[in-house]
């Protein structure tokens, strides 16, 4: 068994949806951070295996993986994850909190005695549960939106429960699964007769969870930060960056598109959170996590939620440091992080685009002559077009590396300009602002 062989594992395009349709938006921003990480340990020098769903195996080309292993229809994937653990001595996972997905694949891999460098088992059992979370922020006295896990009555969301807290906080709100999970299932509410239509139309028994919470709405800058844990450090994570989210509110629902990093502003608020970290016990969150909070109109922050695993942000982060972040990541794990110098010597905008393709008739001609053409002319894809329901509906993920934010937003701009003479019509649900 080689030492340096590693097994890194996506949960959207490795298998996890064999049995059902991948979604599009969660497949983008999966494989975009599967291609981003492996090509990072690769520049480490390790031989990298990873499995892929049969649907989108024709990507495995543009994977710098040794070994692909594919997952065929109806097959379970977990087989397969097991074959790929037993062999190899690193294992790196990315995959929702949802139903304990991540937790049980770590805890698997724990099993095998393998060499996690994800996060660890600690860190994804207490931060897993939003609930947990708000306690944590309230104990350790720093702003968080007041949350509530809201009851059932007959196997159904209470509704007067829903109502009263609606009209006490007399703000907007938002419901989601308790157990974390992407932005797409928030749900977000203005009116009372908003909240009625979803507990009319809404089916619970569709989402594979146990329970929701009631947040208030914070109005606000959505924002995350990226961070290293180490437990030898004895200190604060290590904060490797401040990155600005594009989440989009229509019809209730939320959807997450990307986003941009650093901040222009990103040192003054670094030392900002920092003085707020340190109130928080995160001494035993181990490798990348990060945490999702608002900076309020009145410039204080919110905390919402940790991310105990690879966040999309990782995809504009890697563009952006003057380190490898694969070597961050593992040196953290290994104990061997000592307080590395970090310098953000670039910006990414690194986002989602969909659109409709009016040539498409072949797809194999479309994903064999087509997308490496598409590739080389516009380099700053991440996640190439896709379309999974074979229709003339189109996604990617692309993420930027220019020397300033505007140079970004404005390379974002001419990407969209160079698709549209390729006779992409880009349907884009928020317009890409220029500072």
């Amino acid at each position: 068994m080689s030492k340096d062989l590693i097994f890194i594992f996506e949960f959207v395009s490795g298998g996890g949806f064999s049995q059902v349709n991948i979604p599009t938006s969660l497949f983008c921003e999966g494989f975009g951070m599967l291609r981003s990480i492996i090509a990072d340990f690769k520049a480490l020098g390790f031989e990298i295996h990873t499995i892929l769903d049969f649907r989108i195996f024709f990507l495995s080309k543009f994977l710098q993986a040794d070994v692909i292993r594919k997952i065929d229809e109806h097959e379970n994937y977990l087989k397969a994850f097991k074959n790929s653990v037993k062999i190899c001595k690193y294992v790196f996972i990315i995959a929702p909190e949802t139903s304990k997905i991540l937790y049980e694949l770590t805890k698997l891999v724990k099993n095998y005695n393998k060499i996690i460098l994800s996060t660890n088992l600690y860190a994804i059992k207490n931060c897993t549960s939003k609930l947990m979370t708000y306690n944590l922020f309230k104990k350790s006295r720093i702003l968080t939106p007041k949350t509530y896990r809201i009851p059932y009555i007959k196997k159904q969301l209470d509704k007067e429960f829903i109502l009263q807290k609606f009209r006490t906080l007399k703000c907007p709100i938002v419901i989601k699964p308790e157990d974390g999970v992407g932005a797409e299932s928030i749900h977000y509410f203005e009116k009372e007769s908003q909240i009625l239509n979803f507990l009319r139309d809404y089916k619970l028994n569709s989402i594979k969870t146990s329970y929701f919470i009631l947040q208030e709405f914070i109005e606000g800058e959505d924002l995350s930060i990226s961070l290293i844990g180490n437990q030898n450090l004895n200190t604060t994570p290590i904060v490797l960056s401040i990155n600005s989210q594009d989440i989009n509110i229509k019809n209730i629902k939320s959807e997450y598109f990307g986003g941009y990093t650093p901040l222009v502003n990103h040192k003054e608020i670094t030392k900002q959170l920092f003085n707020i970290l340190k109130k928080i016990n995160l001494l035993k969150i181990e490798g990348y996590f990060g945490i999702d909070f608002i900076q309020k109109h009145d410039h204080s922050f919110s905390f919402i939620e940790i991310n105990p695993r690879l966040t999309t942000s990782y995809i504009g982060l890697r563009n952006i440091i003057n380190m490898n972040c694969a070597e961050l990541i593992l040196n953290s794990r290994l104990n061997n992080l000592n307080n590395p110098e970090i310098n953000l010597q670039y910006y990414s905008n690194y986002t989602r685009l969909d659109f409709l393709y009016g040539n498409f008739e072949n797809g194999e001609e479309f994903y064999e002559e087509l997308m490496p053409k598409f590739i080389k002319l516009i380099p700053e894809f991440v996640t190439p077009p896709i379309s999974l329901d074979n229709s003339k509906y189109f996604s990617c993920f692309i993420a930027t590396k220019t020397k300033d934010l505007v140079s970004s937003k404005i390379r974002v701009n001419e990407i969209i300009q160079s698709m549209k003479n390729l006779n992409f019509n880009i349907s884009i649900p928020r317009k890409i602002k220029l500072l």
